[in-house]
Order: C-alpha cells, then structure tokens, then sequence
C-alpha cells in the first residue's frame, strides 16, 4: 500500500531530520521523508499534525516469555503490546525455556514472531550450553539461524578461561557479545542495592562492587580479545564510567541502560514495594543522576525496558522471595519522551537512543527513515496523558512500579514494513 504520512513533526536522528514535513512510504519501505514528491499518489493518508513520526524503536531487552513461561506471555500477547508502545523491533535474551542454544528455538521464536506480525523480534543465542557457563555454544549455527548476538542472559559465566573462549569464538563469528555484568559471590543473595535503604530495611544488599567487578574483569578480556561487547542494564555510575572510558580508549564495547534504572531509586522500595524489585536493582541518586548524565553525554548509546512480565502472584510473596522484573514496554517511549524534558536533552537524541543506536548496535536494518529502509514508523500523541494502570495495558504482565504514575505521549498509529498493525482511531 502506498501510505502518505502528512504534516507531522518528523524526527529522524539517522538524516539529522527534526522538522514538519511529510513521510511517504511505497512497497513497504520509506520512499521519501520530503514536503512534495512528485507523481506520488497515496492510498492511505495519516493526518500527524500536531504529533511526531519517528521510526520504531528499538529494544534490546524484551523477554516474551515464551517457548517455556506462557502463563507470564506469549510473543503475540507481548509483541501486541510492543507494537501499541511503538516498538517495532526488539532482541529477545537466551534463557527461555528451553535455552536458545540451538538453531531449532532460535528458528521457532522467528516463526512465531512472524506469524503473530506484529513485530520483529530478534534473539540472542546462548553464550554456553544451556546457559550452564562451561561449555561453548555452535555459535556459528546460532548466527545462521538469525541471532544478533550471543550471551549467558542473567547467568554468570564464572570460569575467566571459559569467559575468554567465548569471547574468542564470539569474535570469529562477528557476533556482538551481551554482556550481563555481576560477580555472582559479592551479589551472594541480596536483593537490593546494599546501603542505608537495605539496611532500614534487614534486607540483604547487592554492593557496587558486584557490578564494577565483573566490568573490570569483562572489559580486560575484551581488550584482550577484540571481541564486539555490549553492556547490558548497567545500573552504577562507577560502572559507567569504566565503560565510558574504554570507549574512549577505543575498545569496540557499547552500553544500555533499563528505563527504569533513570527514575527510580532504592528508596522508592519503600516499605518493601516488591513492583521495585528488579535485577540489577534500583541504586542510589548518584548513581541515576549519573547514568542519566552519561545518557546525555552520549557514553551510554541506548535505552532498552528490560521487560519482564509477570503474573500478579509472582509479587505477593516476601520482597527478597518475588520475582524481579517489571512490565515495561508500554511505559518505555513517555519515559524517553519525559527523559529529553528531565535530562536536558535535545529530543532527536533521546529518540536516538531508541532507535538509531541499538538498531546500529545488533547491525539491523531499522531506526531510520531514510529511503529505501523499511517503513517502520510510529506516530505519536506527544500531549496525551494517560495514566498507568492494568486496563491501559496490553501485556499480559501489570507489575509495574510506574503503576499510577501519569505518563505524557502515546502512540496513535504503528506501521510494520509499511502495513498498520497498531491504530488507535
């Protein structure tokens, strides 16, 4: 279908585009980001005024759930969900179950995807076998079946030696390295980040040094392999600018940070809220003023939602007994969106780290609006409120510390390769 896309506030961070203007879009790709084309008739117009066209976003942390946990998801309830957030492609971790160490699930998790036609969807192979940390995947055979990457997902691997094959192997096959950085002896069995809150509390603390350990460990084996690494869900300023440095020193490593982990804190546990229960967990101001700083200075190139859905027993028990994780595709774009106003950020690169960057990151055609790529636009209310509560949302999992909470911009329209799979009118 041949779609015009008329008078919205284009922003396009991969052109340097921010502007009124209009989007044509032909054949399921993006024939134009321009105010007239020539000889262009549409079959479908989409009136933006007054509203923002970007491309989908990209998320590099989703779990959907399934194969192995379709009581919490599935990839058509989660990805319906993704697409009614505005995100258009996202990268799935390794521990479903079973593990995607073979390109049987990772093949399966695409078919389903693509059935369900809402998304794409994208996995990360299994770094070890099973996730167990000591035998190397088929990486090779992973990365035929389509997966962006290889990691252990929440798994520690524990051996250095094994660490430094897998990055070795990883290189090989210039296959991006997921990086889920924490010493599993100094983590032990906190739950929270360990300081005054955890202490209040009687609650088992997770250090920094938890974190900044295996940075330092990870970034010494990268330097000494050259394997592509991206560090996921950091959640230290410490650790940031470790990474930070590196990048400056030129190692081939790049950065996301969970939303969440950019307004929330350790006190908002309060008296034991388990919704704020999340791995790694939610630090202290300093830390969340400095990722946010390292946001802005450009040191972490993307924002993932680290969605992790659940059902509502999961959060009933004991604060340190319940699940972590948090429901957070549909509160991923008005969090961005609240990020450039908060954070002192041009909105074009907010967008960016939403986009453009983690698209570039797992090397995927997406984040952009230039001509010839595919026509995964959204557009967006910037000016509607909408309040966070289990009716307002489409995933399965309503565990959500945001619950409540009074979001700015909603998506109105979602284009997938150019067909409509999300409208709100």
């Amino acid at each position: 279908m041949r779609i015009l896309i008329k008078n919205g506030r284009v922003i396009d961070p991969a052109n340097n585009i921010d502007r009124v203007t209009n989007v044509y879009i032909a054949g399921g790709r993006i024939e134009a980001v321009a105010d007239q084309l020539a000889g262009f008739t549409a079959e479908q117009e989409i009136d933006a005024a007054g509203q923002l066209v970007c491309p989908g976003l990209v998320d590099l942390s989703a779990r959907l759930r399934e194969p192995g946990l379709e009581h919490k998801g599935t990839i058509a309830s989660e990805t319906r969900a993704a697409a009614a957030a505005g995100v258009t492609s996202l990268v799935m971790p390794p521990d479903t179950d079973p593990v995607i160490d073979t390109p049987a699930v990772a093949k399966l998790i695409r078919k389903t995807a693509r059935d369900a036609g809402y998304c794409h969807v994208y996995s990360v192979g299994a770094a070890t076998q099973r996730l167990g940390g000591e035998h190397i995947s088929e990486m090779g055979a992973l990365k035929a079946a389509g997966c962006v990457g290889v990691g252990n997902a929440l798994t520690p691997i524990k051996n250095p030696l094994v660490m430094k094959r897998v990055m070795e192997y990883a290189a090989t096959f210039d296959l991006t390295l997921f990086l889920f950085s924490e010493d599993p002896s100094l983590r032990h069995n906190g739950c929270v980040h360990e300081g005054a809150i955890s202490t209040r509390l009687g609650l088992p603390g997770i250090p920094e040094a938890a974190e900044t350990v295996a940075v330092a460990r990870n970034l010494a084996l990268v330097a000494d392999t050259g394997v592509r690494a991206h560090f996921s869900q950091i959640s230290t300023a410490k650790a940031l600018q470790m990474i930070a440095r590196a990048q400056y020193d030129g190692l081939p490593v790049s950065i996301d940070v969970a939303a969440h982990q950019l307004f929330l804190t350790d006190m908002d546990i309060g008296e034991f809220d388990s919704q704020c229960h999340v791995r790694p967990p939610l630090r202290n101001q300093r830390d969340m003023q400095g990722l946010r700083e390292g946001l802005r200075r450009g040191s972490v190139n993307a924002v993932c939602s680290d969605h992790q859905p659940h059902e509502a027993d999961a959060k009933l028990h004991p604060f340190r007994e319940t699940a972590p994780g948090i429901s957070a595709l549909e509160t991923l774009l008005p969090l961005i969106l609240r990020l450039a106003e908060e954070a002192r950020m041009e909105l074009i690169d907010a967008i960016a780290r939403v986009t453009l960057t983690p698209a570039r990151i797992i090397g995927i055609e997406a984040g952009t609006l230039s001509p010839g790529a595919s026509a995964d636009v959204i557009v967006i209310d910037p000016e509607h409120y909408w309040k966070v509560a289990p009716e307002n949302l489409l995933s399965h999992g309503h565990n959500t510390p945001f619950r409540n909470w009074d979001m700015k911009g909603r998506v109105n329209h979602t284009l997938l390769a150019g067909d409509l799979v999300f409208s709100r009118t």
